[in-house]
């Protein structure tokens, strides 16, 4: 009888400890999307790729209109060219035409890998800024409002972090208050 009254004792420390280890847990929450959305650099590096798009499409105008204007005077001047010029232009204009039919996907690929270029410091600073303020504020776990289902009580952190990056903004939720992310599908 004496064992079991150790042993019931022992079991409601360990508990109790649990639920006080528990209770110090600091959750937070951000949306990062937001977050590096308005950050400076991430409007300058926006600006850069738009730039980038632009002179881009540009060129494959350009390149259209070349190929229209070379097919149109292929076909007034083919009754004066040997066989041979023909297959030489004809040759030309298959090779402008293969360059104009995949300069849509060229764009695609451009944008792309300047968007990596440029991005990549931008979230780097955005998740070590994070990490910063987690650490400052006593945060345990920081989760993306995007990436979060259902989950339980915290803050969301994206004020703190905004301050600490000197982003003005308005905030949406104050710190501190435990509110829930929002559930993905309602």
């Amino acid at each position: 009888m004496k064992k079991l009254v150790v042993l019931g004792i022992m079991a409601m420390s360990v508990l109790g400890f649990n639920t006080a280890a528990s209770a110090q847990v600091k959750i937070g929450y951000i949306n990062t999307e937001e977050l590096i959305g308005s950050m400076p650099e991430a409007q300058k590096a926006n600006a850069e790729l738009e730039e980038l798009q632009s002179a881009l499409n540009d060129q494959g105008v350009k390149m259209a209109q070349e190929l229209q204007e070379k097919d149109s005077i292929f076909v007034i001047d083919s009754v004066k060219l040997t066989k041979v010029q023909k297959d030489l232009r004809k040759k030309d204009l298959f090779e402008l035409y293969q360059k104009v039919q995949g300069w849509s996907q060229y764009i695609q690929d451009e944008l792309n890998k300047r968007q990596q270029t440029l991005v990549a410091p931008i979230r780097t600073k955005a998740f070590n800024t994070i990490k910063e303020v987690a650490k400052e504020s006593g945060y345990s776990y920081v989760l993306d409002v995007q990436s979060v289902i259902v989950g339980p009580p915290g803050d969301d952190i994206i004020a703190l972090v905004k301050k600490k990056m000197g982003i003005k903004d308005t905030p949406a939720t104050t710190p501190g208050t435990g509110t829930k992310p929002p559930v993905k599908g309602q």
